[in-house]
């Protein structure tokens, strides 16, 4: 078991000996001359011996000083060499947190640009639909679905959330070539329990109730997207995430509408680590690659 004396103590007690001076010390530790006065008293006190000797308008160290200063300089030495360490690591590889649809359809096809653009970064991409635990799964960034507005949490609005229905040009051939927004109340909805079903038969002027909800029920867009393309029925599909597949013909979008329920992804991350570097670099380049995508 150690015996240490208050660490608060030994830390200034520190700075007060590599200095010799109290005024300095307390200036390098963002403290008032009084409080290091009163720290260095209450390690003498603790100890049962004098640590400086008190000379007109100046300190100087004891020989018990002047000996406990050399060990603890190595020691706080010992230390910030430890911790620097871990700071290079941690500078070093960014974690991203973000869900299944957004890794598989967005960024893990551009991602390589930020690795390009800062080599010296390596990325770790975590995929999840949960919300982030930025302190429990060590997370620097995440993007996430939502409203905004979470307490603690910087948040920069990437894209809106805007859906449409889609699917395979065989399937709409094989459905005379041309549809009907009523025509979907009786063709096979792909994940038909998804609420924007629901918003985007509405807002056509629909009866959501009468619509089939039968048919696959999938997980993520990215399944369901899938699904569309080999020709299993309709999925409500953000044209953003889908826009290589309408240009190489894989899907077709049948209609012109777009739903919005209010919803957008978004960068998060803690306030209070707005400047670390990776993260800034992070937000710089995602932001500015997000706006060169065409909405």
């Amino acid at each position: 078991m150690r015996h240490l004396p208050p660490l608060a103590a030994v830390r200034v007690f520190e700075a007060a000996a590599r200095h010799e001076n109290f005024t300095v010390a307390a200036a390098e530790l963002g403290m008032t001359q009084a409080a290091v006065s009163y720290q260095i008293r209450l390690l003498e006190e603790r100890l049962g011996l004098p640590l400086f000797r008190r000379e007109r308008r100046r300190v100087v160290l004891t020989e018990a000083g002047r000996r406990a200063a050399a060990q603890l300089t190595a020691a706080f030495d010992s230390i910030d060499a430890a911790f620097a360490g871990l700071r290079v690591e941690d500078e070093a590889v960014l974690t991203v947190s973000t869900t299944n649809t957004f890794a598989n359809l967005w960024l893990a096809w551009r991602l390589g640009g930020f690795q390009l653009a800062h080599p010296d970064t390596a990325v770790r991409m975590l995929t999840d639909n949960r919300l982030a635990d930025f302190a429990a799964d060590e997370i620097d960034v995440a993007i996430r679905s939502g409203a905004g507005g979470w307490p603690g949490l910087a948040a920069h609005r990437l894209m809106t959330l805007d859906f449409t229905p889609m699917c395979a040009p065989s399937f709409l051939d094989d459905h005379g070539g041309r549809l009907e927004p009523a025509d979907l109340l009786q063709l096979p909805l792909i994940s038909a329990h998804d609420p924007w079903w629901a918003t985007w038969l509405r807002d056509a002027g629909l009866d959501v109730v009468a619509a089939r909800h039968t048919g696959i029920r999938l997980d993520s867009q990215a399944h369901e997207g899938r699904a569309a393309i080999a020709g299993q029925g309709v999925a409500m599909l953000t044209p953003l995430f889908w826009q290589n597949d309408l240009a190489a013909g894989r899907l077709v979008q049948p209609f012109a509408r777009v739903g919005r329920d209010g919803e957008a992804y978004w960068l998060v991350y803690p306030e209070a680590r707005a400047r670390v570097v990776k993260i800034k670099r992070f937000r710089e380049w995602l932001l500015a690659t997000l706006g060169d995508s065409p909405r």
